[in-house]
């Protein structure tokens, strides 16, 4: 009964997604609350969200101070220099952004940190696809896969999850999977170019007027004959972009001009300790968002101000992150997760036993979607190893496939990071789920292919 309440959670969780019939956060919130009573988790239920939201509080608050700073330094005027510069070499060709935005998106992955990342590549580059009338699901969509590509980092957190799981080094499941990251990124590359080149004859030639970014405008773009603001949003139906910025207007009250080394010192301060792990990265965020909050905005009044200004990005993000916390404690806690792993195990025939490597690099691809990574690398994948370890597989070759799913598991409603991404970008979660997941799903069949054919995950 658990394994098809499970199942039949997640198919209406994705129907009104997908069809748009509810919100992100209203079907992460009532549909688990219904599927969990039905389990008989009764008055439970409400330890159950607890323990979730426990769970994600401290994201909750990592995305909240992120978006306060990231937010204050694109009202200040951090990025408009390097918005320029791109704009420079992008000049009119949409081709050219897509493949830049996939590009740096792989750059500041290495950081290991999803929201980080789509943060700086959200607010260096939306601007340019509103100008330029690009569709921002383009830019969800290449950042996306790109992050998803990378996730397989040692310190992005998966692949230290399956060594942890099964009790071995992290380096012997990452370096030997190194070509098949490499294929990956290669393929993500190759959408970019195919999805910049779609975009260019959707939009047609725009006439590029560089005088104006010369001025600090940012540039103008005309389109037959036809000269458009700095705020296109392409036209796409993809939903109200650019809540999040105020474009490149070199005139907005926000600007600091007189502080941009000191922002940018900040910026750079904030991102090195990151890295180097020192402080938890929610109270790292929150000291960084005050002292940037205290010295470009030092009265009362113009802090409130700057937070406001952003409120609407926060309580999207937050709202929907706690939301998730709901999906994920009731999963857990009527024992969903556990029934539907069982079960998986017992449908698979023993003569499919040497070949459990790939078959678990192929359900690491939806079930890595559909749940946390934490259930997944510690809930299944110790079971299945222990299967194959019957059929002479090695843990570590179990733990190389399990992490070929990542591409598809960062797509996830359940991943913060994705959340932020579509909320920043003004895309609609369904919008991004069209065009990403079969991507997604490419890439990440590629990767275990590769790991197959150079025999790091074996074959039979």
């Amino acid at each position: 009964m658990l394994v098809i309440l499970g199942f039949l959670m997640v198919a209406a969780f994705m129907f009104l997604i997908l069809t748009k019939r509810a919100t992100p956060v209203v079907a992460l919130t009532l549909v688990p609350v219904i599927f969990g009573l039905l389990a008989g988790a009764g008055l439970g239920i409400g330890d159950m969200i607890t323990d979730g939201i426990k769970s994600l509080a401290p994201t909750a608050a990592l995305l909240f101070f992120a978006i306060i700073f990231f937010g204050i330094m694109i009202d200040v005027g951090l990025f408009d220099p390097l918005v320029r510069g791109i704009l420079r070499l992008v000049r009119n060709d949409p081709m050219k952004l897509v493949v830049g935005t996939a590009i740096l998106a792989m750059v500041v992955s290495l950081d290991g940190d999803g929201s980080t990342t789509f943060i700086i590549v959200t607010s260096a580059l939306l601007p340019l696809y509103l100008k330029l009338g690009v569709s921002p699901v383009i830019l969800t969509v290449v950042a996306g896969l790109a992050n998803g590509t990378m996730n397989i980092i040692p310190w992005g957190g998966p692949t230290v999850r399956a060594a942890s799981a099964l009790g071995i080094s992290p380096s012997d499941v990452f370096v030997p999977m190194v070509p098949s990251m490499i294929v990956g990124l290669i393929i993500v590359l190759l959408f970019a170019v195919h999805l910049g080149i779609m975009e260019r004859r959707r939009i047609g030639k725009l006439i590029y007027e560089p005088e104006l970014v010369a001025s600090g405008g940012g540039g103008s773009i005309r389109k037959g004959g036809k000269a458009t603001g700095g705020a296109s949003t392409g036209g796409s139906g993809d939903g109200e972009s650019g809540q999040f910025f105020d474009g490149l207007d070199p005139n907005r009250d926000t600007l600091r001009p007189k502080l941009l080394w000191f922002n940018a010192a900040l910026t750079v301060v904030l991102l090195v300790i990151l890295v180097m792990d020192i402080l938890p990265i929610p109270v790292l965020f929150m000291i960084a968002a005050s002292i940037a909050l205290t010295v470009n905005f030092p009265k009362v009044k113009e802090q409130g101000d700057a937070i406001a200004r952003h409120s609407s990005s926060i309580v999207s993000v937050v709202a929907m992150v706690l939301a998730a916390a709901i999906l994920t404690g009731v999963f857990q806690g009527t024992g969903m997760v556990e029934a539907m792993a069982e079960w998986l195990l017992n449908v698979i025939p023993s003569g499919m036993g040497p070949y459990l490597a790939v078959i678990t690099g192929i359900l690491s691809i939806p079930l890595t979607f559909f749940m946390t990574n934490d259930a997944f690398y510690f809930g299944i994948l110790p079971v299945l190893t222990e299967t194959a370890s019957k059929y002479g597989i090695d843990p570590v070759e179990m733990a190389r496939a399990s992490i070929t799913g990542q591409p598809v598991h960062l797509q996830s409603p359940l991943v913060p990071a994705i959340l932020l991404l579509v909320t920043l970008a003004g895309v609609s979660l369904a919008d991004h789920h069209k065009k990403v997941l079969w991507r997604a799903v490419v890439v990440s069949l590629a990767m275990l292919a590769v790991g197959i054919v150079l025999g790091q995950i074996p074959f039979g």
